[in-house]
């Protein structure tokens, strides 16, 4: 009786409702998305090298897809690259929803490595920071092999994917005690740049949105919780510094490795909002450069629906920043 109860609470299938219909709206919007003949990547001079394991573990989550130009990677020379980790609050959406982001970054002579990840609740912190570590050490070890040019290496994620990608700056910035992240600050290299775009980038205090908007919508507050307890899971964490890497920047010592320059972009109606201001302000108070980008009345993920004005000038401002650094392919 009690569990049949607990099936037909209000809040329970409040929850549940919201989730599915976030879930098979992303899933439906990137599957339709595909049948477009621009989508296509021949259309563009693309190739796509589909599922290849960064990981023996037989797992879809440890298999990865490498976008590149055709000409350039026929010239034989090594390539900037973008290590991108999609988003998805941990739990839903894989490298195959985010074929946009890589084809965007592509288009523009990147190659792109795009990952999948263990996700939530099936697979708790850390399991995708580590398989987010462990992606990159394998980028690394098999540079040659993908014409990967290290010195021109850019982190890019958004929503869960901007908090990995700056996880993964901290990894290899600070040396920590997590064996994944030795194995990615061991390999000597760091990202030239980091591009975090509408990044919850600290998932252990959900409620502080909630503090900041009192009047935010019960769906958003649910959203926002089902991430922090999916990911976090039911176990007590020692050590939350790879889920809240905001926190760190904001109350760490110095690196022992300089911070990479970074671009953060949010729209002014993304609850997550707060986070990038946060972050801005902690590596200004750092001396590192970040050009954080507000863009107007703009909600969560906006820069995913391309054809739109300001998610055009998104992707404008982001590639003006990385051409700033002498960073964009030749």
């Amino acid at each position: 009786m009690s569990t049949m109860t607990e099936r037909l609470n209000p809040t329970r299938l409040r929850k549940r409702a919201g989730s599915l219909l976030v879930d098979g709206f992303f899933n439906g919007l990137a599957r339709a998305g595909k049948l477009h003949p621009l989508a296509h990547p021949s259309r563009h001079g693309l190739e796509v090298i589909e599922n290849v394991a960064y990981k023996n573990s037989g797992d879809r989550a440890h298999l990865l897809d490498i976008w590149r130009p055709v000409q350039r990677a026929r010239i034989g020379r090594a390539m900037p690259t973008v290590l991108y980790i999609h988003g998805g609050g941990f739990r839903i959406l894989s490298k195959n929803t985010h074929w946009l982001m890589a084809l965007s970054f592509a288009r523009r002579g990147w190659q792109v490595v795009s990952i999948n990840y263990r996700l939530a609740p099936q697979h708790h912190f850390p399991a995708a920071i580590e398989d987010a570590c462990d992606a990159f050490v394998w980028l690394v070890q098999h540079a040659a092999d993908y014409q990967i040019d290290l010195n021109h290496l850019v982190f890019a994620g958004e929503s869960a994917g901007a908090n990995l990608v700056t996880a993964l700056t901290v990894a290899t910035s600070w040396r920590r005690p997590e064996p994944f992240a030795q194995r990615a600050f061991d390999t000597g290299v760091t990202a030239r740049a980091v591009l975090p775009a509408c990044g919850i980038l600290q998932v252990s205090d959900v409620h502080r949105v909630r503090r900041r908007k009192p009047q935010m919508a019960k769906f958003i507050e649910d959203r926002l919780t089902e991430v922090s307890t999916a990911y976090l899971g039911p176990d007590q964490h020692d050590d939350l510094t790879l889920a809240d890497p905001l926190v760190l920047l904001e109350t760490s010592d110095a690196p022992e490795r300089t911070l990479p320059p970074f671009f953060a972009g949010v729209g002014t109606a993304d609850p997550l909002l707060d986070d990038t201001r946060r972050l801005k302000a902690a590596l200004d108070a750092r001396g590192v450069t970040c050009e954080a980008r507000y863009y107007p009345k703009e909600i969560h993920a906006f820069h995913a629906f391309v054809m739109r004005a300001q998610a055009k000038q998104y992707w404008t401002d982001q590639f003006a920043f990385i051409d700033r650094l002498g960073l964009a392919p030749e």
